[in-house]
């Protein structure tokens, strides 16, 4: 399952998390962004419960991290 997470970060150390999440294997690409979000990330999961245990386990764990939304792709 592909989907793209858009996260805000509480302080402007995306150099950081940036770093932290091209560690993770879910995690195909990830990018800073200008805007309102600050990363985005390009994750291959196996499924919504995967989707979620990264999201909780993984994301939401990262102390910089303020905000997130999680998009699934419906369709490539």
């Amino acid at each position: 399952m592909l989907a793209y997470v858009l996260i805000a970060l509480k302080t402007c150390d995306e150099n950081k998390v940036l770093d932290s999440l091209k560690q993770l294997s879910e995690v195909e690409e990830a990018h800073v962004l200008f805007g309102e979000w600050d990363i985005i990330a390009k994750v291959n999961v196996n499924g919504t419960e995967d989707l979620a245990a990264f999201m909780i386990e993984k994301v939401r764990t990262l102390p910089e991290v303020k905000l997130s939304s999680t998009m699934i792709v419906a369709k490539s």
